[in-house]
């Protein structure tokens, strides 16, 4: 068992950016799903796919050159499964305050060589603060499941 949260820094680069100037959602995306994959097999110790990406949110846009900070961290397991939240900060260089830019919840599942589902240590929320991830993590669970029963007419 590995530890339950970590941080990914690096700069924006030029080759990050959209029609707009500022860095565009789809690298932030990619940024997302990296950060969640490292603190997800950190975690469960093998490798992991991930099966569900949700309630993603743009709060402010990052610019070329910034300090992007990613911050991942585990807030629930199932049997195979990880829920991790993900915050994306950035910041001028210079600077010392991070804005929040983005926020979402992934999901992983750890798999074995052949892509079997396979068990990943318990979580265990210590703090409140953990604790109220862990709710926010299943409700969004049962949110999630409503909305697949919805969607399921349409595929």
């Amino acid at each position: 068992m590995g530890t339950k949260s970590l941080a990914l820094r690096f700069l924006a680069e030029p080759t990050d950016v959209n029609f707009g100037g500022k860095v565009h959602g789809g690298m932030v995306m990619k940024w997302i799903d990296q950060g969640g994959f490292a603190c997800a097999v950190n975690w469960c110790g093998g490798y992991a796919v991930t099966i569900y990406v949700g309630g993603i949110r743009f709060f402010k846009p990052i610019h070329i050159g910034n300090l992007v900070e990613i911050r991942s961290r585990l807030i629930h397991t199932g049997k195979t499964s990880m829920h991790i939240s993900v915050d994306v900060f950035s910041k001028k260089p210079e600077e010392n305050e991070y804005v929040h830019n983005t926020h979402c919840i992934i999901i992983f599942v750890a798999v074995d060589k052949n892509n079997h589902p396979v068990p990943v240590p318990a979580y265990s929320a210590e703090t409140e603060e953990e604790v109220n991830l862990q709710k926010y993590a299943i409700r969004l669970m049962e949110l999630r499941k409503s909305i697949e029963d919805e969607m399921q007419t349409f595929y």
